[in-house]
């Protein structure tokens, strides 16, 4: 996770990016989200951690036949 400056006259003054570390520069560090490749300059990074993966999806509960009880 790194948690990236966002410019002035933002509402917020973070955002976190969530994924894996490709590649760290003295420029900076790309990142692959769920959905794109990021680069993230080295000036706009606050913090980052790391974050162990998410647990596998549970299978949905096959229904039994009893609402509400």
């Amino acid at each position: 996770m790194i948690r990236r400056t966002l410019p002035p006259g933002s509402s917020h003054l973070y955002t976190d990016l969530l994924g894996t570390i490709l590649e760290v520069t003295p420029a900076g560090v790309r990142l692959q989200t769920r959905t794109a490749v990021v680069d993230v300059p080295g000036a706009e990074i606050a913090t980052g951690k790391p974050i162990p993966p998410a647990p596998p999806r549970r299978r949905p509960r096959a229904d039994d036949g009893q609402q509400g009880a």
